[in-house]
């Protein structure tokens, strides 16, 4: 996936409830000077509380430090960590509220440097980052995908596309973008803008559905993205669109989320008779649903996320822990057997293995 996620209801209610709840306090420990036999994990905070983190999680001492950022910068991360990659020798983080990208030393963890997302004096809301050849390609909810310079971290291009664009994934030398229209609700957009890589220009917007979020292309670079509807009247769908012909087929199962895992996608979902998350195992080749509770969540207490390993062969799901206290991310090996959990910082988002 990679999988984003935003989920504008649960922030507004966490906002209004955080100031009668207390965080856990975090570990002092020391980072370490250089990274490995760990994870770095991204923690998106409270929205307009300033209070996005780093968390470094040792696996050789099970030891965690949530003062990662603070420690290696000297300085706060900022409002609403939306996104965490890692590419060549850097990490990129994208800071949504405080309209940043922070670029990380991909050894040590040492700030490298912050580039700014605005638009004279306007947010240009960055959300979230992939990369193709020298290019970062971020998508900012003003409208445009911006493309970032990797060697000289300068902004060389915008490209216009939807409302409020979000997620992203790539497949050959195509780029699909959700166009969401969060911000423009009840009139959302309901298109997937795609952009030429080597032009670096919208060639086509497929429709999809209203409110396009979490993206991903299958091994044959079919592109299956979740129209999430209005949280209402109109639900929240799987949608195909074909590699050659753009065309889309709708599956009637309800879908919120998705992150491919090998040759599967995995679809986090609402189960309608009791009203709790469960992540179904889905064949895109035979486009069936195989499995309809591949993970046991009852280990989780507010999912927030997941996000595959490949190289570790790990899925990690992100507990929120009710969006107002430090939250857990939890390790499942490939075949869905739970393993380890960690105690993070306050909303998990990304994560980064070290080997």
């Amino acid at each position: 996936m990679r999988y984003t996620k935003y989920i504008y209801i649960l922030l507004f209610v966490a906002l209004v409830v955080v100031t009668s709840c207390k965080k856990n306090p975090p570990e002092t420990m020391d980072s370490p000077a250089v990274l490995k036999h760990g994870i770095l994990v991204l923690n998106e905070g409270l929205f307009q509380l300033n209070n996005a983190s780093l968390s470094w999680v040792d696996r050789t001492t099970n030891t965690t430090n949530n003062e990662f950022f603070t420690q290696k910068a000297n300085r706060l991360l900022g409002d609403t960590g939306n996104d965490m990659q890692r590419y060549g020798g850097k990490i990129y983080i994208v800071v949504n509220v405080s309209s940043t990208i922070e670029v990380l030393n991909a050894t040590t963890g040492e700030p490298i440097q912050q580039i700014s997302m605005l638009n004279g004096s306007n947010s240009k809301q960055p959300r979230n980052i992939v990369f193709s050849g020298n290019k970062a390609l971020v998508s900012c909810f003003d409208g445009f995908v911006d493309v970032i310079d990797t060697a000289t971290l300068s902004i060389t291009k915008r490209i216009p596309v939807g409302l409020n664009p979000e997620s992203m994934t790539i497949a050959g030398q195509r780029l699909f973008v959700s166009n969401s229209g969060g911000l423009n609700a009840p009139t959302m957009d309901s298109t997937v803008s795609v952009i030429d890589l080597n032009a670096l220009s919208e060639t086509a917007k497929v429709v999809v559905g209203k409110n396009p979020g979490s993206i991903a292309a299958d091994n044959n670079g079919n592109i299956f993205v979740i129209a999430r509807g209005n949280y209402g009247s109109i639900p929240s769908r799987l949608k195909r669109i074909d590699a050659v012909t753009f065309a889309v087929t709708s599956y009637a199962f309800e879908a919120s989320g998705i992150e491919k895992m090998e040759n599967s996608l995995l679809i986090s979902y609402t189960n309608p008779s009791n009203q709790q998350t469960q992540v179904a195992r889905f064949n895109p080749q035979t486009e069936q649903i195989e499995d309809t509770d591949f993970l046991d969540l009852s280990v989780v207490q507010t999912f927030a996320g997941m996000q595959y390993d490949p190289a570790q062969e790990l899925l990690v799901v992100m507990d929120a822990n009710g969006y107002t206290t430090t939250g857990y991310i939890l390790e499942f090996s490939k075949a869905g057997i739970f393993k380890q959990k960690y105690h993070v910082g306050l909303i998990p988002n990304s994560i980064i293995y070290y080997e």
